[in-house]
């Protein structure tokens, strides 16, 4: 089990945000729940403030690339073999609609192989409070086998 999904487990959700943003220190601006962690599977939830909403009153695109990040960040961490190590290398990203709400982030890395080294694609889609997808991004994160 990854030393990740391991202090996940044992902290629990909100200490383990807590710690996520203490090693990252720039997606506490989001304020993240890192609500769900296993392999394969990372649910992130941003509360809507102010603080990070843009001109038009609606969470800004950036704040949901952090949210997109951290949680195919977390997943792809729980998700490779131990001893492995990734970064991410790129992210495309489709705003689909403005959030004016809580969002919840969605990495599924499912269908990714973990096993084999290389550029890996993790799904990210976020969803506001009613459950309209808003955002959706493609990251591709560079694994190297130990």
């Amino acid at each position: 089990m990854s030393q990740f999904l391991s202090m996940f487990n044992s902290a629990g959700p909100e200490a383990f945000s807590k710690m996520a943003c203490q090693v990252a220190p720039y997606f506490s601006t989001i304020k993240p729940l890192i609500s769900a962690l296993r392999p394969g599977h990372a649910t992130v939830q941003v509360p809507f403030s102010k603080e990070i909403t843009n001109h038009l009153g609606s969470v800004h695109a950036i704040a949901m690339c952090n949210a997109a990040e951290l949680a195919a960040g977390t997943m792809t961490d729980v998700s490779i073999p131990a001893g492995a190590r990734w970064i991410p290398k790129g992210m495309t990203v489709e705003y689909l609609a403005k959030a004016k709400s809580d969002v919840t982030a969605v990495a599924d890395g499912e269908a990714v192989d973990w096993q084999t080294e290389g550029d890996k694609i993790v799904p990210v889609d976020i969803h506001d409070a009613e459950g309209k997808k808003v955002f959706t991004a493609r990251i591709t994160m560079n694994v190297k086998l130990a």
